[in-house]
């Protein structure tokens, strides 16, 4: 309990009354603004795999002493099953910050987050130079810190950790940029969420300068103030390792001429409501996952032999592309666009993919249209939306009707090719008597 107490002071926890509460079937603990009068409901939460502090100024433990820990305190930090730390609403002294974080280096925390809290100041964080932490997983967002431009030693003294950190996320925390030296530092790292924030072009550019993030596979820039889809691409072109890249909910443009490339590795691109009006190119050659739904685009024309899914809801559509562009294609998305008709020849095809959606169109149910959405259907593969979302248009009167409902019989929608046999029959028997 003894180490419990110095964590918690050390990290700020001990303020307002407050309790722990632990909720088995989640695993997790919450502790709330815990006070000296409070701290053993601490113990709540020795069974949980994660737990949480929320709220408490930690200032006035600047000066609190943390010595080195006995070999007795150490085993009782290793027996801890927590593996992630949550602190949210907190105001953090960083140079106290900088002297606990060591501590973690005796446990099995794997995740540790940090929500709507502000780091002050700047800490000296010498003595985690050459120091292993189990913490694979660093999340902040809506945090507010100082510039992290100017520290190279930090990011030095750190350097034996972050090495190994695989998952990063900094989001909702106005950045527009990270130095360089973070990326070169962040060798190990697998996956970059830098979404909602401020990051403009030059920005992005200065952030992915040569040596960053030799490893990084998934990187998230969504929501933020890119303007240039040529720019992104030249950002990131050194990234040999990115397999997934989020550009969703910026409003991108094209340059005037570009020569720049995705790297050929990117698999899965996604560019929702980015303001597209058209497909702009070139695009990632061995993508396996597009992702252009919430724009504005009026036709797709493009070919991707490895494409295996294509979102295309919300945009202006009045056709859906050819799938025999697209020969791995399995799952396509068409929802809410201005498609009045699937043709039959693409209806044979669209069978034949895992996952179709195409509700909220304005579907004409002629025979041939409401036949077609029938047929479809009655594959199975018709996604979730059907037949509830998938309504008439035109004309007047199937207006508002589902489309399953509109009759399509041979007689009601090809009178001809019933009459004609009859005809043809009446004649021969008339051929016959005579």
């Amino acid at each position: 309990m003894n180490v419990a107490v110095l964590l918690l002071l050390g990290l700020g926890l001990l303020e307002a009354e407050g309790r722990c509460l632990f909720n088995s079937t989640q695993d997790h603990c919450v502790c709330y603004n815990l006070s000296q009068e409070s701290l053993s409901s601490i113990i709540q939460c020795l069974p949980a795999s994660v737990v949480e502090f929320s709220g408490g100024e930690l200032e006035r433990y600047i000066a609190f002493p943390i010595s080195d820990l006995d070999p007795s305190a150490i085993e009782m930090l290793d027996s801890l099953v927590v593996r992630k730390l949550i602190f949210d609403d907190l105001l953090v002294p960083e140079i106290l910050l900088a002297r606990v974080l060591r501590f973690f280096s005796y446990t099995h925390v794997q995740e540790l987050v940090f929500e709507s809290c502000i780091f002050k100041g700047r800490g000296n964080w010498d003595e985690m130079a050459g120091k292993d932490l189990p913490i694979l997983s660093l999340r902040f967002h809506n945090v507010t810190s100082a510039p992290l431009t100017g520290r190279e030693q930090d990011f030095s003294s750190l350097s034996r950790w972050l090495e190994t950190l695989q998952d990063l996320a900094v989001t909702g925390s106005r950045v527009t940029s990270l130095p360089c030296g973070i990326g070169r530092v962040l060798r190990a790292l697998r996956s970059l969420d830098l979404a909602q924030n401020s990051l403009e072009d030059e920005g992005l550019r200065a952030t992915f300068c040569t040596g960053a993030f030799p490893q990084l596979q998934v990187l998230s820039l969504r929501r933020n103030n890119l303007t240039s889809y040529h720019g992104v691409c030249k950002s990131v072109q050194l990234l040999r390792e990115l397999q997934h890249l989020d550009l969703s909910q910026n409003k991108l443009m094209a340059d005037s001429s570009s020569s720049w490339q995705w790297p050929a590795t990117l698999r899965i691109f996604n560019l929702s409501d980015t303001g597209l009006d058209k497909v702009l190119t070139p695009l990632p050659p061995s993508l396996e996952v597009l992702d252009m739904s919430c724009n504005h685009l009026h036709a797709i024309d493009i070919s991707l032999s490895s494409l295996k899914k294509l979102f295309l809801s919300q945009n202006l559509l009045q056709a859906a592309p050819s799938i025999r562009n697209y020969p791995m294609l399995d799952t396509l998305h068409l929802d809410n666009n201005s498609i009045a008709e699937l043709p039959w020849d693409e209806v044979k095809l669209l069978g034949h993919l895992r996952d179709v959606a195409a509700a909220g169109n304005p579907y004409n149910c002629s025979c041939s249209g409401a036949g077609s959405l029938q047929a479809l259907a009655g594959t199975g593969h018709l996604g979730q939306g059907w037949p509830q979302d998938y309504t008439c248009q035109s004309p007047p009167r199937y207006r508002g009707r589902l489309v399953k409902d509109v009759p399509v019989s041979v007689l009601q929608c090809n009178s001809a090719a019933v009459i004609a046999p009859v005809c043809i029959a009446l004649a021969l028997l008339g051929v016959a008597a005579a």
